[in-house]
């Protein structure tokens, strides 16, 4: 596969993560979210997590191993990008503040629990899959794919830099709410009264 087809791979499922995310904040916030750095379509760092699974971890034959790792290597570069975010741009794109099992707020038991499990479906279904399509595709169809993308995310990222103390994150603020309501709901307090009978 030349580059321009991991390029595609990489876009497909940084739409993928966007996909995930978006969904996850819209019901999480009750309201659209339109989740990420970019404004379009892409997660970027959902790009980059499956690359760097499939190049570290594509080998991995034990589902629980590789869960496992997944769960390491996406834990640091979810705790990197927080990181090099809030230290270029003084902002955060996610906050676990308040969740069970976090640091610094940046990644949780919860999230690198999802990623793990993401992990073994990327590698054993989703790349295959993927891959399969774009092998499919002649290049000429890849290489005008690609630029178009291509053009799409560089056009964004340079306009998300710009308008960046935008009032786009609105719902990050609002993360660590989301676990107190949680932990003070009638259903959490039911749990917590039968385990200690």
């Amino acid at each position: 596969m030349n580059i321009c087809r991991y390029f595609l791979s990489f876009a497909i499922f940084s739409f993928i993560g966007w996909a995930y995310e978006t969904l996850y904040y819209t019901i999480q916030q009750k309201k659209p979210v339109n989740s990420g750095f970019l404004s379009t379509c892409f997660c970027p760092i959902y790009g980059i997590g499956a690359l760097l699974d499939l190049l570290l971890l594509g080998s991995v034959k034990n589902m629980f191993a590789l869960f496992a790792a997944g769960m390491v290597v996406t834990g640091v570069l979810e705790y990197f990008v927080s990181w090099l975010l809030e230290t270029l741009f003084n902002r955060r794109w996610w906050d676990y503040t308040g969740w069970p099992l976090n640091i610094n707020g940046r990644v949780c038991i919860l999230s690198v629990t999802m990623f793990g499990l993401g992990s073994v479906a990327l590698i054993k279904f989703v790349a295959p899959f993927t891959f399969g399509i774009i092998d499919k595709m002649n290049d000429i169809s890849v290489y005008v794919i690609t630029a178009l993308i291509a053009f799409v995310m560089i056009a964004d990222a340079i306009n998300s830099v710009r308008n960046i103390d935008s009032d786009k994150l609105w719902y990050v603020a609002k993360q660590s709410e989301v676990f107190e309501e949680i932990e003070h709901s009638a259903i959490v307090r039911k749990i917590k009264s039968a385990l200690k009978k």
